[in-house]
């Protein structure tokens, strides 16, 4: 089953006074790209967090948000007295210089700037498994939106590439066509210039067989088939991460696809040749989704 680059996962806890939450949002993209937002508490930790992302997420950029919250009334908070101090002589100063009540003066400290902050606390172990434990499950969340999104994207895929052999089927029925279009185009051209009369049967049967092999395109519509029935056995391998070899496969297609057009030299399988380019760029745009 595919997995999706892009998906959504969170998960919350509240063990003790804490409430910690946890989401992930993930995007395509080449490599894994971690966007760490949490706490200043979680810092000492961030090689194991980054460790986690890497070995579960393998790719695509994801922006991890970690939050902890106290839950309940008290909250631990530190007064800086050194701080407070000078804000109330100078406060103090000011009101006998402008010969205002002095009155409520602490009320008025503690609300200005870095007297009282959070304290900072520092996660004993115990928290730190149970904030872990938040990270895994959050990951697990992601990764059923990435094998929900994945399905979604495979159903599609096999479509698409459904969709060029059929009209890879349309291409042989018209190959036999286009063999006696330009077999019966050289000869009128060269009885026209040449003469049919001056004309050497067996040179010019000679002349046919080595230009209409120089045009066959059995051989790319042989791999052609080949490269997507590969693409699909790709599909269904249990493989978790397989984005980067569709993406080859892909490739391949492509340039037998183009080749087939360039050498065909055929209005009309020109046109079921477009179709097979437009079905493989709609497959190019799901595969750069594909873990």
């Amino acid at each position: 089953m595919l997995r999706s680059m892009t998906g959504f996962g969170r998960a919350e806890a509240a063990p003790g006074d804490k409430i910690i939450t946890v989401e992930l949002k993930s995007l395509n993209g080449k490599q894994l790209e971690l966007n760490l937002k949490m706490p200043q508490s979680l810092k000492p930790y961030e090689f194991e967090i980054r460790s986690l992302m890497q070995q579960s997420i393998l790719r695509g950029s994801l922006e991890v948000t970690v939050t902890i919250k106290q839950n309940g009334s008290t909250k631990p908070v530190s007064v800086n007295n050194d701080l407070a101090r000078q804000y109330y002589h100078s406060i103090r100063d000011l009101a006998r210089e402008l010969q205002l009540p002095e009155t409520d003066l602490l009320g008025a400290l503690l609300r200005l700037p870095d007297v009282i902050s959070p304290a900072s606390e520092q996660l004993t172990e115990t928290e730190w498994f149970q904030i872990l434990q938040v990270m895994t499950d959050a990951v697990r969340d992601l990764d059923l939106h990435r094998k929900d999104e994945g399905a979604m994207l495979e159903q599609d895929l096999r479509l698409r590439i459904d969709q060029i052999l059929s009209y890879r089927d349309q291409v042989i029925k018209l190959e036999p066509q286009r063999r006696e279009k330009m077999k019966q185009r050289l000869e009128n051209l060269l009885h026209e210039h040449v003469g049919k009369e001056n004309t050497d049967p067996n040179r010019l049967e000679q002349e046919l067989v080595y230009y209409i092999e120089k045009i066959d395109i059995s051989e790319e519509l042989t791999r052609l088939a080949s490269h997507c029935r590969y693409f699909r056995d790709i599909l269904a391998e249990e493989d978790s991460a397989k984005g980067k070899k569709l993406g080859f496969v892909i490739q391949e297609i492509g340039r037998e696809i183009n080749t087939t057009g360039s050498k065909a030299s055929d209005a009309d399988i020109q046109q079921w040749v477009v179709l097979m380019k437009d079905e493989l760029e709609k497959a190019k745009e799901q595969v750069l989704n594909v873990l």
